[in-house]
């Protein structure tokens, strides 16, 4: 069970149950994000993002056809469609009947799916090959069963019928993960259950005075955001996928926030957590603000990518809404400048709550997707702003680079941070680029991400990975990175040009987490999914050579399971395939997620 109300703070609150989804929050099936909003061309042939939700909603991108064609090279014609054909072949659920009829002891009909397109959904995250793979060719192997545990000793019933009947267990959050860590194994003979968490979704209680929240781990990361908003707090963890992923996703893949600065990482944000293991349920008494109590089995859990249990509850801190939030923008003459100021910044002051610089590519993109603006002074406003950005400072538009910023804290704070912030970025020939672009840059995170699936319509493979590196490897791993991409495409006669870019998306004393992109045209390459996969591990290769981290926030999954003997020891990996077996010795929670696969 979650954590019990606090008996002696004053400030405890018990929020509301979270009501259901409305139907304009359901999501896409087959591509990210929700159903009411997705990229197209219209009959002007310009490109438009459908529906009304973000910022960029029924405008239309003149200008990003002919620039996504001129990067790549390549003749895209809208009337020439890669038609998905989704969803592809489904199998045919191995269900053990023995285990189904126990489920329906304590479950309700409403809480077991057989359907085939809720267990194809369940099956995959949101890697591009996963999402070429039910488009255009086939998943594999897919859960037999979706259920939908309502509380803790739900989830505790689930896991011992599944030990009983030997049954394998896939927790599912918010299904974005980008590492296969959804993925079924083809080898795996038992009956594969998704446990998907989102209907334990409860704020369970806010303690005010301590500045702590107890949330169940299938709350989703807008309705939490929403939820603590009403009573005036935060917990200030903003993902890219903050729509749709959950606090229990973020602890079992180590999440980062785009707000770190201010908040933390999900380390730093989480105090205690409730697990569902396959010995019991791992909970404790407390939530103190620090311990010295020996090995800490909590942090058995950040990263765990659901190979060990199922996360339940978690208690979080919570912070007071700011007073003041605003957003910034500086350009920069070369990235080599802003990678400068990024580093000074991290080491004279404490940055705003986020901070990112984009190369020169992903400012073009950026200045592509800006929409027509229906206004003759906005336009003449935007000509002059160009003028003297390129013929009064001299930048030049082919090496210039963009800094986004957000503010957050009291007036004082914040007046602080920018003071200190600008002055730093004139000593590297930095210019203030004005509020309105920072906040479209930063709303931009979440409507661009839709991008991807689109694109894939018209022939274009683009996905994105990351890492952390130390600053003195940073500058040179970007660029080997970007050099390899460009090399390898070349080698393998891929048409077109490729687009290799990145932002620098998290500052750290010690280091930056660098954030690519990379695209390539793939009409008439065969198996053009498994060319990017051959690719992006070429990248992971160059990353590792260049002394940067197997992923900064990504995870591991099975996606990139076979790099771990690069990055550790044979007795440290042997030490987690120990814990694993001690753990969970008949393998229930079966993803194989890291080779943490003992069957």
């Amino acid at each position: 069970m979650a954590k019990p109300v606090p008996e002696k703070s004053q400030q405890v609150i018990v929020p509301e149950p979270l009501p259901p989804a409305r139907p304009d929050e359901a999501e896409s099936a087959d591509v990210w994000g929700f159903r009411d909003t997705h990229f197209d061309i219209n009959e002007n042939g310009h490109v438009t993002i459908r529906g009304t939700r973000y910022d960029l909603s029924g405008k239309e991108l003149t200008r990003f056809l002919p620039w996504v064609r001129e990067v790549l090279d390549s003749d895209i014609n809208p009337r020439d469609v890669h038609r998905p054909g989704y969803p592809t072949a489904i199998p045919e659920p191995q269900i053990n009947p023995r285990f189904l009829a126990e489920l329906q002891n304590f479950l309700t009909a409403n809480q077991i799916d057989t359907n085939g397109e809720i267990r194809l959904r369940h099956g995959h995250g949101h890697t591009q090959e996963e999402m070429y793979s039910i488009k255009y060719t086939q998943l594999g192997r897919i859960p037999d069963l979706v259920v939908y545990p309502e509380a803790e000793s739900q989830v505790a019933r689930l896991v011992q019928a599944a030990k009983q009947h030997d049954v394998s267990l896939i927790p599912y959050g918010g299904g974005t993960n980008v590492t296969d860590a959804l993925r079924c194994q083809s080898q795996e003979q038992r009956t594969i259950v998704s446990v998907d968490m989102r209907r334990m979704n409860r704020i369970v209680w806010i303690d005010e005075t301590n500045m702590m929240a107890c949330i169940e781990a299938g709350a989703v990361g807008r309705h939490i955001i929403a939820a603590l908003a009403k009573h005036g707090v935060t917990m200030g963890h903003e993902p890219d996928s903050v729509e749709f992923s959950t606090l229990g996703g973020w602890i079992a893949t180590n999440a980062s926030g785009m707000k770190k600065n201010r908040y933390g990482n999900i380390e730093d944000l989480v105090l205690d957590v409730n697990v569902v293991t396959a010995g019991g349920t791992l909970q404790r008494t407390s939530a103190s603000p620090r311990e010295s109590v020996g090995l800490d089995l909590r942090r058995l859990m950040f990263g765990s990518e659901g190979t060990l249990g199922i996360i339940t509850s978690a208690i979080v801190k919570i912070f007071r809404l700011p007073e003041v939030e605003e957003y910034g923008s500086v350009l920069f003459p070369t990235f080599e400048q802003g990678f400068k100021f990024m580093y000074e910044l991290a080491r004279e002051t404490t940055p705003p709550a986020s901070v990112r610089l984009m190369d020169n590519l992903q400012f073009q993109f950026g200045q592509a997707l800006k929409p027509r603006s229906g206004s003759a002074l906005a336009d003449l406003k935007s000509k002059l702003e160009k003028f003297f950005v390129l013929k009064i400072k001299g930048f030049e538009p082919d090496k210039m680079v963009a800094c986004t910023l957000v503010f957050e804290g009291t007036r004082s704070e914040v007046e602080q941070q920018q003071r200190d912030l600008y002055r730093i970025a004139a000593r590297h020939g930095g210019m203030k680029a004005g509020g309105e672009n920072g906040r479209r840059g930063y709303q931009l995170t979440f409507s661009i991400a839709y991008i991807r699936d689109f694109l894939m319509n018209y022939y274009i493979i683009a996905e994105s990975f990351e890492t952390s590196v130390s600053w003195s490897n940073a500058l040179a791993l970007y660029y080997n990175v970007k050099r390899r991409l460009n090399e390898e495409c070349k080698r393998r006669g891929l048409p077109g040009r490729p687009a290799v870019t990145a932002r620098i998306t998290q500052v750290y004393r010690t280091g930056v987490c660098i954030y690519f992109y990379f695209a390539f045209y793939y009409k008439g390459v065969p198996n053009p999914h498994e060319v990017y996969l051959e690719l992006e591990n070429i990248a992971r290769d160059e990353i590792l050579k260049s002394g940067g981290s197997l992923s900064h926030h990504h995870g591991v999954g099975k996606l990139r399971r076979a790099f771990l003997p690069r990055i550790m020891s044979e007795t440290a990996l042997q030490w987690k395939r120990d814990l694993k077996k001690s753990l969970d010795p008949m393998n229930v929670f079966g993803a194989g997620n890291q080779g943490l696969d003992i069957r």
